[in-house]
């Protein structure tokens, strides 16, 4: 057995055997929560188990911390397609003077 052991190389820092490799969020496997997906979450209930209406108070908050949050980056995402869609157009205008200029050089 203990020539067995001697044989496995150990593995230092290794991740936990159920994460996703790559981040949390960055596996096809472990896709992220939606707010819907939290609010219908069930849980069984044991003998002194936890409290129901707690529990979905707090699903329900954290469902609209993650709608929120989900709102933020679809904001986040159209102001970045503003502001490229913005400094393209800028380029564009100030390419001709940029020629002009290096042209007289």
């Amino acid at each position: 057995m203990r020539n067995l052991l001697r044989m496995r190389p150990k593995q230092r820092n290794a991740e936990p055997p159920n994460s996703a490799p790559g981040g949390a969020y960055r596996a096809t496997s472990y896709l992220p929560l939606r707010p819907w997906q939290v609010r219908g979450r069930r849980f069984a209930t044991r003998r002194r188990g936890l409290d129901p209406a707690e529990v979905a108070a707090f699903l329900d908050r954290v469902a609209g911390d993650l709608a929120a949050a989900y709102a933020e980056i679809a904001r986040s995402r159209d102001e970045t397609a503003r502001i490229k869609h913005a400094l393209r157009e800028w380029q564009s205008r100030q390419a001709p003077s940029m020629r002009d200029l290096a042209g007289r050089s």
